[in-house]
């Protein structure tokens, strides 16, 4: 965390905006009486990610089933296209319409195979 303190003053620091200010206070008493301890700083970061695991909603549910679907189809139909490359019987035209089609079917799958992850990633964690 970047603490910005005035007169040109940027401080650096190794946690969040809670143990910051606890570390502010702590530092208007003497130095000797307080040190914020390692196993403070790594148990409140714990929780912090502890607190960002959700449970799926009903819509994330419903969109994962229909990736895995829309994955399986675009697939097949990549694997279609790329049979009719190996034919060999195509004319420019289609090879060209069909070569932009494998395009957009392969950066397709790409965003919705991230996207099945995420959300395959979000089921494993509150399962």
């Amino acid at each position: 965390m970047l603490v910005f303190e005035g007169d040109g003053v940027i401080r650096d620091f190794p946690g969040n905006y809670s143990q910051y200010r606890l570390w502010q206070t702590q530092q208007e008493l003497p130095a000797a009486d307080y040190q914020l301890p390692e196993k403070e700083i790594t148990a409140s970061r714990a929780e912090a990610g502890k607190n960002l695991k959700k449970k799926l909603s009903y819509k994330e549910k419903r969109e994962f089933d229909l990736l895995q679907k829309e994955i399986e189809d675009l697939t097949s139909e990549k694997e279609m296209i790329t049979k009719k490359f190996s034919d060999g019987g195509l004319s420019f035209e289609e090879l060209q319409n069909l070569s932009q089609r494998i395009g957009k079917i392969s950066s397709l799958l790409d965003a919705k195979e991230m996207r099945w992850l995420e959300l395959s990633e979000m089921i494993d964690e509150s399962g």
